[in-house]
């Protein structure tokens, strides 16, 4: 067979592997959107069945030849190549699991995920407890299977993001929390700024609308996507034409559907930028999960915070709520949404505080992994670091070790993405804004398509290209540094306080 004729059988194996993940994705979303409570049982099976027969299809001999005759080409594209270099390195991991222990991973999950839904209903840990127990110690199981250096938690780390390790990240935050305590602690000993007038009664409804207004606004392609109601936003995209959104209403509290909506667009937006030609392929896939979370902690509080994007927006958001915000002026409203202060909930604290609660969910899922936790032990230890590094008392499970849905999902080692993605995103808005001098005086005007428009060019248009590091040097000019991160908060900051 011809180079060409090789890699086009390559290319037939890839896309129909991924049309199974993305018919298994579709029934994921229906089922945290508008499954009906009855169907969970056969839900999950149906979801083990095409999470099985992916696995087994990427595990077969035949395409560890093709990808074997395809690295010694000579004559493949500099994207070709990359394709293929990118999917050995997936396939030599994926043959590791047994289609067994793949079959048991996704079934304990699908339990578990509906455990704890119930279990936030009844305000509940003990409900979520045993099947949360299940899922972590085949979480062990798989860092085993992964094989790993140093700590078990690493195994999981590299899953989300390549590289990735405890030591690094151990580091990463000795070296960024101490100056970050320094600056909240500064700020909380000022007087506070006001944001009541944002646990008003806003209407289900008319929030709905404003919600959809914005995403269209920023970008979002209705035609490739939707927006649904959700227990805990999301985002999931089937391909770059079909990218879908969730988010939640809290009529006492405005903050929590306008930022998820930002954050979630953030990713949807990444996903419809991806190129279509490589659909199935690395290079039609998103970088990494930090990069991923860069672009929704971009857009949602680079942009969405900002004073020049409320500038524009305000007179629209008090049309919609004229009752509301109609006697609260411009800069008063942008204080209240960049209230600093300790909080419970990690989607809705400020800048600052956020990557507090990243920290604590690290910190538990490390101890949990190598097992000096134990999965009843859970509370206690959120709480008690809670108390010690925000100063809050958690006054129940529902505010505390149940509100974040990673868990059920199986996602152990995701949340210190959330963390690196706030640095890159930093990073990467400094270098737009280098690039496009004038953007935000576009801001202030609403325009938003040139700085999608750069990200897009420079960020979405690369697949898996590059790893995280190579595409921020890329970009950038240089690898992470989260001093354009502290330089972005403190500036922001000494402005309001």
């Amino acid at each position: 067979m011809t180079t060409n004729e090789l890699y086009s059988s390559y290319e037939q194996k890839m896309q129909r592997i991924a049309d199974i993940k993305f018919a298994t994705a579709v029934l994921q979303w229906d089922q945290e959107t508008n499954m009906p409570v009855k169907g969970a049982q056969f839900r999950g099976q149906q979801i083990s069945t095409l999470t099985e027969l992916s696995h087994d299809l990427f595990s077969r001999d035949e395409l560890g030849n093709l990808l074997q005759d395809l690295l010694a080409k000579d004559d493949l594209t500099i994207e070709q190549k990359r394709n293929v270099e990118r999917n050995w390195e997936d396939y030599t991991k994926n043959k590791k699991y047994t289609s067994g222990f793949v079959r048991a991973l996704s079934e304990q999950i699908n339990q578990t995920f509906h455990a704890w839904i119930g279990a936030r209903k009844q305000n509940s840990f003990a409900l979520f407890e045993k099947d949360l127990d299940k899922l972590i110690q085949l979480k062990k199981q798989e860092t085993d299977i992964l094989g790993y250096q140093d700590h078990p938690y690493n195994a999981l780390l590299d899953e989300f993001e390549k590289g990735a390790t405890v030591s690094l990240l151990d580091q990463t935050f000795h070296d960024l929390l101490p100056p970050l305590k320094e600056v909240f602690n500064k700020i909380i000993s000022k007087p506070q700024v006001d944001d009541s007038f944002l646990c008003q009664h806003f209407p289900k409804d008319e929030q709905w609308k404003w919600g959809l207004l914005l995403i269209k606004e920023l970008g979002y392609d209705m035609e490739a996507g939707r927006q649904d109601i959700s227990e805990h936003p999301f985002s999931i995209s089937f391909n770059a034409q079909d990218v879908r959104i969730t988010t939640r209403v809290d009529e006492n509290d405005f903050g929590n559907m306008t930022w998820s909506c930002i954050h979630e667009v953030g990713h949807a937006l990444y996903e419809q930028g991806l190129p279509t030609a490589h659909y199935g392929l690395p290079l039609g896939e998103a970088c990494s999960y930090s990069i991923h979370e860069s672009q929704s902690r971009l857009w949602e509080n680079n942009v969405g915070r900002s004073k020049a994007f409320w500038q524009y927006y305000y007179p629209t958001l008090q049309q919609h709520f004229p009752q509301q915000f109609g006697a609260v002026e411009l800069a008063r409203f942008y204080k209240g949404i960049n209230k600093v202060q300790p909080s419970l909930i990690r989607t809705e604290a400020d800048e600052i505080s956020y990557h507090f609660h990243v920290y604590i969910r690290y910190e538990l899922e490390k101890k949990l992994i190598e097992g000096s936790l134990k999965t009843n032990e859970i509370p206690h230890f959120w709480n008690e670091h809670y108390n010690n590094l925000l100063n809050v008392t958690v006054p129940d499970d529902k505010r505390g070790c149940l509100q974040d849905v990673h868990w059920s999902h199986g996602s152990f080692g995701y949340f210190p993405t959330y963390s690196l993605g706030s640095f890159y995103a930093a990073q990467f808005y400094s270098s737009a804004k280098s690039n496009i001098p004038e953007l935000e005086e576009q801001i202030t005007k609403g325009q938003t398509q040139s700085l999608l428009h750069w990200l897009r060019e420079n960020i979405h248009a690369k697949g898996r290209f590059y790893t995280s590091e190579e595409l921020c040097k890329q970009v950038t000019g240089s690898g992470l540094d989260v001093s354009h991160f502290m330089g972005y908060i403190l500036k922001k900051f000494e402005t309001i306080y």
